[in-house]
């Protein structure tokens, strides 16, 4: 016991000796970058979120290396590890350990509230640990949430060390933990002096901890392959998360977040109401005419040529960016539904039995993946999904709608976006995805290449086939439509377009101006983001709620936009990385080119497009440059809400003159943000299954 606490003395001795001497441009006060030395040395037209809540990488070449090393790690160490352990442990097994060892965490979390002087977090905290050592027996289950709706606080000793006013230090990468500084090195290694277990060495004792800590890690591994295979660079994508939780935490914005939630959603459900308010949106019709692109006609008619043929009811309005941002509640339970953790080998919910398959687009690239799952009959029906800009092939949208054609007895086969990175590295060098003409040339070259290993394979005959895209991926739809009205390679008997932006010029103007600062402080942005990120993270963990309504989101349409700059930028980020393929272990400054580009300006420079202020143009980017094979052809139907913000009245008003009773209107729901509505999915079964 004593060599365990000298060892501890001269690890803190030694991070304090690196916190106080680390030679950073980007000094740390309190819980935060010193937002001064961020604008100073920053000059990008765009927020760099990983410096502004991470600081200045010092260390970016060494990080790279020991992020890599753990990955390697994790993958041929942890993960089978993890594997094993979730197969004997059902996940109702692993929840209640988990719980357990929250519970018995109480310590340090307890101290780090009186180092704060946290009163509250003191009460809370305390209350939680008896209520769950005697009513939860002995941590196994939370009455404390569940019943008495005592929160926990989340609390650790980095959150002292930082109202104690210790600087952090530069963002490290070391073996074993992918994401950490000094100060949260520090934070560890008191919590761990704050563990009794620690001064009982024992094999039983040892044994204890390894299982606690087996079980407690598992639950990171669907995160970990979550964002390996969603980013380009995972590396920066883990620097961010970890500097703006770390930055929710100790500032405590996640308290904030939890209260804003609480005093609209959580109020509104005790009292048994559904008509809650919502800061900043709007609530009144006549307040919509200035939100709105097409004013209050988008709840009625645009004019006498346009009505809405799908009127949502009891939709409430708020405002486009925000109403789009509901299309997160376009889910199914049942898609993961199992006992068994999804890395147990046992997991055979309907998720887990979607397989993955390649194909090779171009020699010497790689190979291109993509899902597939199949009815025992194989010549059942096909639908083949295009998803929205930037998503992979396991996107949640894809996912929902395999599910829910699976089960009126189609096969389904799932495809990434075209504008993602996996795209990207299978195609041809010097690919720049983007232009729909082009992109629907090796779009469809995938497809029939899907759909002959499946036919090779499995034999797969299928009688009809439908192909549904969404958003970005419901204008590759009609591309691909537009080349198989000339040449039919595909066989496909249907397409969807669900939301596709009419004019990719527009579109792209629309979204840039949705990411556009507008001068905003760095400190305003940093504070912003990170208490919308918190309720963001609030609203999550009420999804599950049966109480709970997602008809209205408390963001107001500042936030909706921020939100939506942030995944969208990251996609665009993610094909930048790709395209410039730099080979150096430091980024910095390839991020600080990606920092000030626009979805304009990667237009203009990758794609060659250049911008114009018609509102309607057909040069290829326009579903008016495919105008014959709208106007001549009856087998493709259009979803549209009036009130998408991607488009606008003269666009919508040229379309259904071009489209007719192709093109189905819905009265709201902005950009996807009905999808989750029944009335759209009545109307899109109907559609593709007849009747």
């Amino acid at each position: 016991m004593i060599n365990f606490n000298k060892k501890l003395f001269v690890v803190l001795l030694l991070f304090l000796s690196l916190i106080q001497n680390i030679n950073a441009e980007v000094i740390y006060n309190e819980n935060s970058v010193d937002i001064q030395a961020v604008e100073a040395t920053q000059n990008s037209k765009y927020p760099d979120y990983a410096k502004i809540f991470a600081g200045d990488d010092k260390f970016e070449k060494f990080n790279r290396k020991m992020f890599n090393l753990n990955r390697k790690l994790n993958k041929f160490v942890a993960r089978p590890i993890h594997i094993v352990w979730s197969s004997i442990m059902p996940k109702y097994g692993m929840d209640r350990i988990k719980d357990a060892y929250n519970n018995i965490e109480y310590p340090k979390r307890l101290a780090s509230c009186i180092l704060q002087r946290d009163g509250q977090g003191i009460k809370t905290e305390t209350l939680r640990f008896l209520t769950n050592t005697t009513i939860g027996l002995g941590g196994l289950y939370d009455p404390a949430d569940k019943i008495f709706k005592i929160r926990p606080t989340h609390e650790n000793m980095e959150q002292a060390l930082c109202k104690c006013k210790m600087n952090s230090g530069s963002y490290l990468v070391v073996p074993c933990l992918n994401s950490c500084t000094p100060r949260s090195l520090c934070g560890r290694a008191l919590e761990a002096a704050l563990d009794p277990s620690v001064y009982l060495a024992t094999p039983i004792v040892s044994a204890i901890k390894f299982g606690l800590m087996l079980n407690r890690t598992s639950y990171m591994q669907p995160l970990a392959k979550m964002i390996e295979t969603t980013y380009a660079d995972p590396y920066d994508i883990h620097k961010k998360l970890f500097g703006l939780e770390n930055y929710i935490r100790n500032s405590n914005y996640d308290r904030e977040g939890f209260n804003i939630i609480k005093e609209t959603y959580l109020k509104e459900v005790e009292n048994k109401t559904q008509n809650f308010s919502i800061t900043g949106a709007a609530s009144e019709i006549n307040e919509l005419s200035d939100i709105l692109p097409l004013g209050k006609n988008a709840l009625t008619n645009i004019n006498d040529d346009i009505s809405p043929d799908i009127i949502l009811d009891g939709y409430k309005i708020q405002t486009p960016v925000v109403d789009s941002m509901k299309t997160v509640f376009f889910e199914d339970k049942n898609v993961n539904k199992s006992i068994w953790n999804d890395l147990s080998l046992w997991n055979r919910s309907f998720a887990k039995r979607i397989k993955t398959a390649s194909v090779s687009v171009e020699g010497g690239k790689e190979e291109y993946k993509f899902k597939y799952i199949l009815q025992k009959d194989k010549t059942s029906p096909v639908v083949i999904l295009y998803p929205s800009i930037g998503e992979g092939a396991g996107a949640h949208h894809s996912l929902i709608f395999a599910k829910m054609f699976y089960d009126e007895g189609y096969s389904v086969i799932m495809q990434g976006s075209h504008f993602h990175w996996e795209f990207v590295k299978s195609m041809p060098d010097g690919f720049c995805p983007g232009l729909p003409f082009k992109d629907s040339l090796y779009i469809r070259e995938v497809t029939s290449k899907a759909l002959s290993y499946l036919s090779e394979k499995y034999s797969l005959n299928p009688k009809e086939k439908v192909i549904i895209g969404t958003s970005f991926g419901a204008v590759a739809t009609l591309f691909v439509a537009q080349k198989e009205s000339e040449n039919s390679i595909l066989g496909i008997n249907k397409f969807i377009a669900i939301s596709p932006p009419i004019e990719l010029q527009y579109a792209l103007k629309r979204l840039d101006e949705n990411s556009d600062s507008k001068e905003v402080s760095y400190q305003d942005i940093k504070d912003k983001t990170a208490l919308t990120a918190a309720k963001v993270l609030e609203l999550y963990e009420l999804k599950d709620d049966k109480n709970f309504s997602p008809e209205s989101l408390p963001f107001s349409e500042e936030e909706g936009k921020l939100i939506s700059s942030f995944i969208l930028r990251q996609k665009l980020s993610d094909i930048i990385f790709t395209i410039e393929n730099e080979p150096k272990d430091t980024k910095s400054d390839l991020y600080e080119m990606i920092n000030n580009m626009s979805y304009k300006d990667y237009a203009e420079k990758y794609l060659g497009m250049t911008f114009n202020d018609n509102l309607i143009s057909k040069d290829g980017t326009s579903l008016f440059s495919i105008e014959d094979y709208l106007k001549n052809n009856d087998n493709y139907v259009i979803y549209h809400s009036l009130d998408d913000y991607f488009i606008n009245k003269e666009q919508i008003a040229k379309l259904k003159k071009i489209s007719g009773n192709k093109l189905i209107c819905l009265n709201c729901g902005a950009h996807l943000g009905f999808l989750s509505r029944k009335e759209f999915c009545d109307s899109l079964k109907k559609v593709i299954l007849g009747g």
